[in-house]
């Protein structure tokens, strides 16, 4: 919590007592008074003091963007680029590019499964499987949860984690 509103609360509670204290009669009751006003106006300075100051805006001016002309006229037009446009910034015409169709047969393509697609594993991991011989996420689904733990020093939940999901991975695949 923020200090300014501790000190705001505490102002409050003893505006509240000084009310209170001027609608119940007792003996000294200016002193009551002023003394719980004087405290609760020192409390809310205090707080004042104490609030979060406000950020300064920071606002940085770009510079305008110069936008080529259209590629057509370029192409049309033979005179050199207009002195604005610096000569490595010239646009350049290019012809367009032609789109092909592929066709897509009903054979599904084999889709090539890295260690770093098994959730849990990148490649400081993938390094350390490699040590231990294992490549491919084939491999970690043959391996053996226990030796893996012992030979990574980890928990056997972890790597048992992996190699189920090297299996489920090598399913869908």
């Amino acid at each position: 919590m923020r200090s300014d509103y501790a000190l705001y609360v505490a102002a409050i509670i003893l505006f509240i007592i000084a009310g209170i204290s001027a609608a119940v009669p007792l003996e000294d009751e200016d002193v009551w008074i002023v003394t719980t006003v004087v405290l609760g106006l020192l409390f809310a300075g205090l707080g004042y003091t104490q609030r979060p100051k406000p950020k300064a805006k920071i606002t940085v001016e770009t510079p305008p963007v110069l936008t080529p002309a259209p590629t057509a006229s370029i192409a049309s037009s033979t005179a050199p680029p207009p002195p604005s446009i610096a000569p490595s910034t010239a646009p350049t015409v290019t012809e367009p590019v032609k789109e092909e169709k592929i066709e897509v047969t009903g054979e599904p393509t084999p889709s090539v499964l890295g260690l770093t697609d098994v959730k849990g594993i990148g490649e400081k991991r993938k390094e350390q499987l490699n040590v231990l011989g294992i490549n491919s996420v084939e491999d970690l689904a043959k391996a053996s949860a226990d030796d893996l733990a012992t030979k990574l020093k980890l928990s056997p939940k972890i790597t048992l984690k992996w190699i189920k999901d090297a299996k489920k991975q090598l399913e869908k695949s």
